[in-house]
């Protein structure tokens, strides 16, 4: 398998000659290209540091191909797909990061998938890191919305003030990288992402957090989707600010306090409608949320998921996190 994905890349990703599911021992298909189209949550195969990835497709079957993926490129980000085009049955394209003033490709991701039943298989060619193998099931319906039907039950503090019971990070033994002191909750330098042993579906969530200058970090809700925390006081608002429902929502204004002061969030999430109140100020009003963002970690979309601290992205500090369960 590794000599056959590593051929892919080093002489020129000839897969289109061959059938990716037979060489996944899973057999080829010939249903009609159409069958790609939706939306597609993503497992990785073997290592891959707890994340999920995330594909959207629409138009196949026509010549007009469009999409975007959470994940398969390097960053993270949601990425459009490109030149993507599908041949003997396989969905081909990739994914492209620029950097600089002249917005040169300084990294690629070569995307392969196809379809056996309802199951995407696919593989990410990266020249770093090695190739990534995944597979992938149809994203969920969520019909619920925050219609005003909705009442908050009792509140859960996932943080008391002296530990991080209740809580583990997302590969095993990395809890000594973060800690309490004067009863704040701080990470240490590269900190593992922690996750909350509670569960949620819907709720509302209320923080008090501090980033530190040029620092950032992300509160994962449902362990899916990304509201980010960033030193952006005075800039404009955008879809990886402070607040933002990270790659996907912007802000409607920035309401950032400047670095090193406390800041609240107040968020609901109901289905895909998340509303987002920062430091006082409505910034997102029952936002559709499409998909997964850079920070998930829990593919099954339908079910509670945990709420999720990032800690790699420099200091940041909380001093309360407070879940209230919403029902009808």
């Amino acid at each position: 398998m590794q000599a056959f994905l590593d051929s892919l890349f080093f002489a020129g990703r000839s897969v289109r000659q061959s059938c990716l599911l037979a060489v996944l021992g899973a057999g080829c298909l010939t249903a009609g290209d159409e069958a790609f189209n939706g939306r597609w949550i993503i497992q990785p195969l073997g290592g891959n540091n707890g994340r999920v990835l995330w594909l959207e497709v629409s138009g196949a079957g026509t010549a007009s191909i469009t999409g975007a993926m959470v994940g398969g490129g390097p960053g993270g980000q949601l990425d459009t797909i490109r030149a993507p085009r599908i041949e003997r049955g396989q969905l081909f394209f990739h994914l492209e990061r620029r950097f600089g003033r002249e917005r040169e490709i300084v990294a690629e991701t070569h995307v392969v998938a196809a379809l056996k039943g309802s199951t995407l298989y696919g593989t990410a060619l990266r020249k770093r890191g090695g190739p990534l193998l995944w597979v992938g099931e149809r994203a969920p319906a969520l019909p619920e919305r925050d219609d005003g039907t909705w009442r908050e039950g009792g509140s859960v503090d996932l943080f008391d003030g002296s530990g991080i019971g209740g809580w583990h990070t997302l590969r095993p033994g990395g809890e000594d990288r973060w800690y309490v002191e004067g009863g704040v909750l701080k990470n240490r330098r590269r900190a593992d992402v922690l996750v909350s042993e509670a569960r949620f579906w819907n709720f509302r969530l209320q923080v008090e957090y501090l980033v530190h200058p040029g620092m950032n970090g992300g509160i994962g809700l449902r362990g899916r989707y990304e509201i980010q925390l960033l030193d952006d006081h005075g800039m404009p608002a955008s879809d990886r600010g402070n607040g933002a429902l990270y790659g996907r929502i912007a802000p409607s204004v920035n309401a950032s306090k400047p670095a090193g002061e406390w800041q609240t969030l107040d968020i609901r999430l109901v289905g895909r409608e998340v509303t987002v109140v920062l430091n006082g100020v409505r910034t997102i009003d029952r936002g559709v949320v499409d998909g997964f963002t850079a920070m998930a970690t829990d593919w099954r979309e339908d079910q509670p998921g945990p709420i999720t601290l990032q800690g790699d992205h420099g200091a940041i500090e909380f001093r309360r996190i407070a879940v209230t369960p919403l029902t009808q």
